[in-house]
């Protein structure tokens, strides 16, 4: 005698391979803060088979970002970045191994990334649409992909090469907000790499803190959870700032450009205090700030890092120079299983990651 799970189960094996998949599951609101229940973990099926150009992948590593709360609204408010919809699965950055292909480039066995990866156990997708990995570009560590290797790391890069305005021997500043996440921790990093004399990172705990300056070799470290941070940027950087790789927005912008040098550079990566805000992007400055800024001919331009994948290529080859000779530390927090994924992303959005927010699917 079968039970009715047992059925059901005999049921949808017969229709294809039972799967799991992450849904969007409810929005938060434009205003609201979202939570690891705002997205559900379901049994799904795919085919059995695959078509000609297709592979079937098994899916190892998934990357949860701060862009994705726009995904979460209705109306992303960018032209490039689709809303998730409800009850679909969601995708972002992820990396998988190939198990078949019908494609003429890919192989069983070979490691593949995507942008645009489903959140699900194992896909079949468009093998046109992934990119092979060479796991020895990182030291085999293949989750860097989509890091310090990957859309991360080309981010921090491109946005101090194409905005930074670095110049090796100009003896600038350069403070780095969200020092302690993702890409606050390559840029600056980067930024010394690039040719900055000072480096100094603002961030949450004082744990990130130490680690920025005993394993990244950032010169100094604010915990803007504690003291004026006015004052200690002020102590830190006598000189005042050239170069400011901006991670957050908010009050914490407002004074690092208030002590901002002329004719200075602001690299507007990310405004994640301002991401559970219905504001528009980028989110306007304060009169008095916005003031200064004019008035000290204060560049501060949107960077959009897929308006340069023509050099992407360059890019990412010297990212893995630098991580294989050691020259570029790479910190991850890794969360083990598809059923978290949700919970990693209310957590990397509180701050709670250490580096990149990765989920690991399956080994």
């Amino acid at each position: 005698m079968f039970s009715f799970v047992e059925i059901q189960c005999e049921i949808a094996a017969k229709a294809g391979m039972i799967i799991q998949r992450v849904v969007l599951n409810s929005r938060p609101g434009k205003n609201g803060v979202p939570v690891a229940e705002n997205f559900r973990l379901e049994q799904s099926t795919i085919a059995d088979t695959i078509q000609a150009g297709q592979v079937r992948v098994r899916t190892l590593y998934l990357s949860v970002d701060p862009y994705m709360r726009c995904r979460m609204n209705e109306d992303t408010g960018s032209d490039y970045l689709l809303p998730w919809q409800l009850s679909e699965v969601a995708d972002g950055g992820g990396i998988g191994v190939v198990e078949e292909s019908k494609h003429d480039n890919l192989a069983k066995g070979d490691f593949v990334t995507s942008f645009n990866w489903p959140w699900q156990t194992v896909a079949i997708l468009d093998g046109s649409l992934l990119q092979k990995l060479v796991p020895q570009l990182v030291n085999g560590r293949l989750s860097y992909f989509l890091g310090a290797a990957g859309i991360t790391g080309l981010t921090a890069l491109l946005g101090i090469k194409e905005k930074g305005h670095v110049a090796v021997g100009a003896n600038q500043t350069m403070v780095v907000s969200g020092a302690g996440g993702a890409c606050g921790s390559l840029a600056g990093q980067i930024g010394r790499l690039e040719g900055c004399s000072r480096v100094v990172g603002i961030a949450g705990t004082d744990e990130k803190c130490s680690i920025l300056v005993q394993e990244m070799g950032f010169d100094a470290a604010i915990n803007y959870k504690k003291g004026d941070v006015a004052e200690q940027l002020r102590e830190l950087c006598p000189g005042g700032v050239d170069v400011y790789f901006d991670n957050v927005g908010g009050d914490i912008s407002d004074t690092v450009i208030s002590q901002m040098n002329q004719n200075s550079h602001i690299i507007l990566c990310g405004q994640i205090s301002q991401y559970n805000k219905d504001v528009p992007y980028p989110p306007p400055l304060p009169p008095d700030i916005e003031k200064i800024q004019k008035e000290r001919n204060i560049t501060r331009e949107r960077f959009l890092v897929l308006n340069y994948m023509d050099k992407q290529e360059a890019s990412i080859l010297q990212l893995c120079q630098w991580i294989q000779e050691g020259k570029l530390k790479v910190r991850e927090t890794v969360v083990e299983g598809l059923a978290n994924i949700g919970a990693a992303f209310q957590s990397m959005m509180n701050g709670g990651n250490i580096g990149k927010q990765i989920v690991s699917v399956s080994k």
